[in-house]
């Protein structure tokens, strides 16, 4: 569609014009997020261009000497109104049609928004509405359509208070929402009945500090951070989670395997060092969420013990140069996957025949190998979770797993996994979903991550039976409800839509609401005050 709004004040002249620009068309209620802090127009001038727009399709307006297939596209017009008049137009529209090559008329559409009022006083009857159609448009109760559409949100109640400041920071967006949409409706507000059409909507930021997945995204802010001081050349050490010194630690990882190795010693005797001790108790869950993974090999045991311990690169120089010594004097037997592609396991492997090469450890080696077999032990932290409970396949993670792209393409790919891992496991947490729509979901999360770079804001949708759902919008009152009245067919279909939200239909009228809001809180509470709006619409024949 064309949409007509004011343009924004520029630094060479404050003078404000009308631009127009292509956006892509949008049902009511859905157009808020197209174009960031849009102005709006008086209706007035509204009007007039509505008016200029509509002569210009009309095949009888001989006198205006236009091109009508180069000066009037035939694509609906769209004019924002700052809500000046009595009625507080939001929208004004216009929407030619033709048959066949000659256009033969034209749709206006007005969208008026009331509000924010309370609740009580925000409600309509389904036959004033009815009724106000089939005045406007002549038709009878035969000719109707009227179907609904509910959106209820599911977001998680949480006691800031009970979060140190740290914690209330840190991002906590967990957005579901479900949105039912059925036919027949009999009343306004009507709940969903059970033969509605329900798809969730999900999007989830990692970083929450409540979810279970929190300790496994502390460990991938690590990451990340090493990734940046590669690209950069600069380092900044996050401050250690752990009580000892990484060097410390890993002279007695060394110690240990040397002792097993030795026969002094049994495999896992001694947990006083494991990673429980030494990170917060969410570690506890995201053990039992990933099932206690007993088989990390020694590359992966030792990103886990000194990740959280290492503070400089001097430190982490030192901590290699001590496993590298253990390679060359044949201290180190140590196992590693297979498949494990990082240049510390290829080591590892080479020492089984006696024949390690020497490696440097200056420059941005050292910060290149830890970051390799972090990069290693995520994936393979990810991959247990998704295959071990079954949402997909060994091959559908190919894309994923792959080290044939470069390292930083790696870590991209990872943070995806993760972002997957936290949309899973919030469901399961928050839905309790079942395993069927867990594996739909896993499927739809691969097949947008193979093609898409990540993006933390996208919406999953999620169809599921409405009686899925029922306990958690029976009795709530819906943050978005909607009516829609028709009659005709085609391109001549005329609608009638009313609508109770509680935002702003359309951020554009957030510059008119400063300050009403304040006022309007002041005597009534947020959570009880709405808006309402109305679409309607006429069609104009070019006689």
């Amino acid at each position: 569609m064309i949409v007509l709004e004011k343009a924004k004040p520029c630094e060479e002249t404050s003078q404000l014009e009308e631009t127009s620009q292509l956006e892509e068309t949008s049902q009511l209620g859905d157009v808020s997020g197209s174009v960031s802090l849009a102005l709006a127009l008086p209706v007035s001038r509204a009007r007039q261009l509505i008016s200029f727009f509509t002569m210009a399709h009309n095949p009888h307006m001989n006198h205006l000497k236009t091109d009508r297939n180069s000066a009037a596209p035939r694509l609906p017009l769209w004019v924002r109104c700052d809500r000046s008049d009595p009625p507080q137009t939001i929208w004004m529209g216009a929407e030619p049609f033709s048959t066949g090559n000659n256009s033969t008329g034209i749709i206006l559409h007005s969208i008026t928004c009331r509000g924010p009022v309370p609740k009580k006083k925000c409600s309509t009857s389904l036959e004033n509405l009815k009724e106000k159609h089939r005045t406007t448009h002549r038709c009878t109760d035969v000719d109707l359509t009227i179907k609904g559409f509910a959106r209820y949100e599911f977001l998680e109640t949480t006691c800031l208070g009970s979060l140190s400041l740290e914690d209330s920071l840190a991002p906590m967006e967990r957005n579901i929402y479900a949105d039912f949409s059925w036919n027949n409706v009999t009343k306004v507000l009507q709940t969903p009945p059970l033969t509605s059409d329900a798809i969730l909507n999900i999007q989830m930021a990692p970083g929450s500090t409540l979810s279970s997945t929190y300790e496994l995204y502390r460990e991938l802010q690590f990451i990340l951070n090493l990734s940046e001081s590669l690209k950069s050349g600069t380092t900044d050490w996050p401050k250690p989670l752990g009580r000892k010194s990484a060097i410390e630690v890993m002279q007695k990882l060394l110690k240990d395997l040397k002792d097993e190795a030795d026969g002094l010693k049994t495999p896992n005797q001694d947990s006083s060092d494991s990673p429980q001790d030494t990170s917060s108790a969410v570690y506890v869950s995201m053990e039992s969420l990933f099932n206690q993974r007993g088989n990390l090999d020694f590359v992966e045991l030792l990103w886990s013990k000194i990740w959280r311990n290492i503070v400089s690169y001097e430190e982490l120089v030192e901590c290699f140069m001590l496993v590298m010594k253990s390679l060359q004097c044949g201290e180190l037997q140590a196992p590693v996957h297979e498949e494990s592609s990082s240049l510390l396991s290829k080591l590892i492997k080479q020492s089984y025949y006696g024949n390690v090469e020497q490696v440097s450890l200056s420059g941005d080696a050292p910060m290149r190998m830890f970051l390799e077999i972090g990069v290693d032990k995520l994936k393979r932290d990810y991959f247990h979770y998704f295959v071990g409970k079954e949402l997909t396949t060994q091959t559908q993670l190919d894309y994923f797993m792959s080290a044939l792209v470069d390292l930083q393409e790696q870590v991209h790919r990872v943070q995806k996994l993760h972002h997957m891992l936290e949309i899973m496991q919030n469901c399961v947490e928050l839905l309790k979903l079942e395993q069927e729509h867990l594996i739909f979901l896993t499927q739809s999360c691969i097949k947008y991550y193979k093609e898409n770079p990540l993006n933390e804001k996208h919406v999953f949708q999620l169809p599921v039976k409405t009686a899925f759902l029922k306990a958690f919008y029976q009795g709530a009152f819906p943050q978005v409800w909607r009516v829609e009245i028709s009659s005709g067919q085609g391109s001549k279909k005329l609608r009638t839509v009313w609508q109770l939200s509680t935002s702003p239909p359309d951020e554009h009228m957030n510059e008119s609401l400063v300050g009403l809001l304040d006022e309007t809180e002041a005597s009534i509470s947020k959570e009880e005050t709405c808006f309402t709006t109305l679409a309607d619409c006429s069609a104009v024949y070019f006689g």
